[in-house]
């Protein structure tokens, strides 16, 4: 339940973010719902595909298209009131980020995938939907040329394989630590204003 919530959670900033993307775009009503759409549930969309979960688990539960369209609405009507609170919006995101990252995890694990896997579908959970959103803005996705963000889903992938190599049991206490560690590092970074160095 709680890691249902943080998924919610992390569903609504990143369908907040990809609304805000069309609105700077200057996209109309109809682009700003894809936008949040994609977003905020094509990082999971993609991850059930690979994994063979058919249908994907945003497509059989409604709550998920719900919270985008939500975000998506706010984002029309109160614009400048969410840009306003920007860093709020970001601190649901590290969340999101954080969750995403661990469920990522936990779908590859409960099917039985290797640990290039796991960790490659934790990221792919976490950041897939913000990718789609910058390419169907026309841009090239943000992070994959700043900001210290796939790099803290990359981390915590790897953390919970690599406890997972150690021990089966405390699978709560994992997949807990994942979600922190995985949040910790995007604040700190935010805070920070970390980037990976350029090419």
């Amino acid at each position: 339940m709680i890691l249902l919530t943080l998924d919610l959670i992390g569903t609504f900033a990143f369908a907040i973010t990809g609304a805000v993307k069309a609105a700077q775009r200057e996209l109309d009503w109809f682009g700003a719902f894809v936008l949040a759409l994609a977003t905020g549930t094509c990082g999971g969309i993609m991850r059930d595909a690979l994994l063979g979960n058919h249908p994907p688990i945003a497509l059989q539960q409604p709550v998920y298209a719900f919270v985008c369209i939500t975000a998506a609405i706010l984002v029309i009507v109160a614009q400048k009131k969410i840009i306003s609170k920007w860093r709020f919006v970001l601190v649901a995101d590290a969340i999101g980020l954080g969750a995403f990252t661990a469920i990522g995890a936990v779908h590859a694990e409960n099917a039985g995938a290797n640990g290039v896997a796991i960790v490659s579908l934790a990221v792919l959970t976490a950041v897939g939907g913000g990718m789609l959103r910058d390419v169907l803005a026309g841009e090239i996705p943000q992070v994959l040329k700043s900001d210290f963000y796939a790099t803290a889903a990359l981390i915590g992938g790897l953390f919970f394989w690599i406890f997972g190599l150690f021990t089966s049991d405390f699978h709560e206490a994992k997949v807990s630590l994942t979600i922190a560690i995985t949040i910790i590092l995007r604040l700190y970074a935010m805070r920070k204003k970390l980037n990976l160095p350029k090419v």
